[in-house]
């Protein structure tokens, strides 16, 4: 029969294991972020830069962030449908 310490023990490695889970889900998030970041950033430099005039470095940069917030909402709302429909599940 488990003793007290021993499931003290144990619930301790489940949290350890937890946030070891939650630490490097982060990281790999951060990665992936970083990744698109740069796919992102070299799209709008091969195929939207040459269509604007020089100098217009803030145009490309505006372009850029709509961009990014436009994928971040269409994602965000697709896993938000999906975690609902597992709930209902």
């Amino acid at each position: 029969m488990p003793t007290k310490k021993t499931k003290e023990k144990n619930k301790l490695h489940v949290e350890v294991v937890k946030q070891m889970l939650t630490l490097s889900t982060s990281a790999f998030g951060l990665v992936a972020a970083l990744a698109w970041n740069s796919v992102i950033q070299e799209f709008v430099n091969t195929y939207v830069k040459r269509w604007l005039p020089n100098g217009s470095g803030i145009i490309s940069l505006l372009i850029y962030a709509i961009i990014v917030t436009v994928l971040a909402v269409f994602i965000t709302l697709q896993l938000s449908r999906l975690s609902q429909r597992l709930q209902e599940d």
